[in-house]
Formats: C-alpha cells, structure tokens, sequence
C-alpha cells in the first residue's frame, strides 16, 4: 500500500468546506466538557441521526467515547471565539462561553444556529478518532448565517456576499498567493501590487480570478476574501490564496512576508493590506478588511489550530 503524506492528506481534506461545531458532554464525575469540531454531518432522518468524531489526542476523549448523551452546537457567523475557546483554551471553557444547559443537563452554547441534544446511538473506534453516533431527542434553530471553515480558516459567508454585491464603477479582483514564506507580486511601473483582473460579472468573480491566474501562468488555490474595499470609482476584492510553487519572471517574483512591509506597492492602500498580512502571518489568524481606502473595520477570522 502507498504510504501517504498526513500533513498532506490533511490539507486535501480541509479543501472540503465545512460549519463549525462545538461538542459538549459531561464526564462520570458530571464535569461539563467540550471540543470544537468540523467533522459533524447528518446521518439519517428515521431514526433521526447525526455523527461526531471526537479525537483520541483530547483529554476528553474516553469520556466522549463511552458517554451516554451529548450535545452538539452549529456555531454562528461571529462565534470565532467560542470556536477558539473549545480548540485550545486549557482553562474552564464554560465559564468564558455563554450556555445553557438542555435537557439532559449537557450544555448547549447560546448563540448557536442549531442545536442538537442527543442519545448516543453508536460508538465505533475508527482509527485516530472515535465515531459518535447520536440520536436526536431535542434540536432547536434559527436564520443566522453558520460560521464557515475551509483550508485552515475561518469564512464568512454572509460578510462575503456582502462585500460582493454590485457596485457602480470598475471592479477589480486580485489573489495574495502564498507559497511557504513567500507571496507573490506582480511588478508594474507604479510598484508592486498581486496579481489582479478587471472584473466584468460580479457574480463571476473567483472564476474571473482563476482564469486570469491560469492564463499567466499561476497556479493557484483561492480561499477566502481577505480585504474589500473602494477606491475612488473602483471596488477592489483580493482573496487569500496558496500554490505549490510560485513563478519569478520579469513582472512575477516571490517577496518573502517578512519583507512585505519594506516594498514599493501601487497605492497606500495596497501597501496597507500587504503590511497587514505579514502581521497576520505571524499568527495565521488572517481578517476581512471591509471600508474604502482609507478606512474601514476587520472582522476577524482567525485560523484555528
């Protein structure tokens, strides 16, 4: 059998997009625990079954692999730190998260777009990781946008879609394409800028985007939108992006982020952005610029480890 790279295997998992949840219970001694977890999905209406799959690498673990009830709750758009809390805080998780507790006396965290309260069905070992099964008893729900995770961050659907629409004027869309250390930049007379497009069908931007990369030669996986904003008449969207390996030719050359904020860019704004994403780098935890050029608002999206 032909041995797979698992670091590599795990970023071709995380291409698949996914909600963000937070899986509670409660131990032998009646301790409230929790984790956060994208793997989550459905599993039958009659009987009514969702599955889990809590890691053997939680201090937790033995307690959601042989518990009784659980609960499971679909964060919300602007929950990234709830979501923080359950992945890596070693304190008391509860006591910085607003919950409630359900029927079973397991906490739900408040807030969430869905919750799930549920008899364990099933416990199967499947090799790094257990497979809960549960049986829904009680759920409950509402119309907020789910917090997204894909490629190792954060998304927001909602703030996308609304940074997205129609705009009077020119558009432009651009990718910050990283690969390692490096990201790519695109040399013009003015200075340096990443790669970008005129955008002619708003609604067809990543695919716009993805053709004008292909056709220079850039091969490329685009993420989610990093920083939006106006610029007099034009309405400029630049996306996160990885590749493999990155070209350097006489208008195409790698910068390594530690130099970013040294370099000649285009506008100050373009200069503001490629600033901001080497201090983001550092931590990994990238935002969403939305405002004109001179200012605006981020909203966070950290990436979760």
């Amino acid at each position: 059998m032909t041995s797979l790279d698992p670091k590599t295997l795990r970023t071709a998992f995380g291409r698949f997009m996914t909600g963000v949840t937070v899986v509670t219970t409660r131990s032998d001694q009646g301790e409230p625990l929790g984790f956060t977890a994208n793997s989550f999905s459905s599993v039958s209406l009659d009987p009514p079954l969702l599955l889990v799959c809590p890691g053997k690498f939680l201090s937790s673990y033995d307690s959601f692999a042989t518990c009784t009830h659980f609960a499971v709750s679909v964060l919300a758009e602007g929950q990234e730190d709830v979501s923080n809390t359950f992945a890596s805080f070693k304190g008391d998780r509860f006591a910085k998260v607003a919950h409630q507790l359900d029927h079973n006396n397991v906490p739900v965290i408040e807030g969430a777009v869905a919750q799930f309260s549920c008899k364990t069905w099933q416990s199967i070992p499947g090799g790094d990781h257990q497979i809960l099964i549960g049986q829904v008893q009680r759920f409950a729900q509402s119309d907020l946008p789910g917090l997204g995770y894909a490629g190792g961050q954060y998304f927001s659907l909602g703030l996308e879609r609304a940074a997205l629409e129609p705009h009077e004027g020119q558009a432009i869309c651009g990718a910050i394409i990283a690969c390692g250390d490096s990201v790519l930049l695109e040399q013009t007379d003015q200075g340096l800028r990443p790669p970008q497009t005129a955008l002619l069908e708003r609604g067809e931007l990543r695919q716009t985007l993805q053709k004008a990369l292909t056709d220079a030669g850039i091969s490329a996986h685009l993420g989610a939108a990093y920083s939006v904003f106006d610029a007099g008449q034009t309405h400029q969207v630049y996306v996160l992006a990885q590749a493999d390996s990155l070209p350097d030719t006489d208008k195409l050359r790698p910068v390594q982020i530690s130099d970013l904020p040294g370099q000649q860019y285009t506008t100050p704004a373009v200069a503001q952005m490629m600033a901001r994403y080497a201090r983001e780098s550092r931590s990994q935890s990238f935002g969403l610029y939305l405002g004109d050029a001179q200012q605006g608002d981020i909203h966070t999206q950290p990436n979760r480890s």
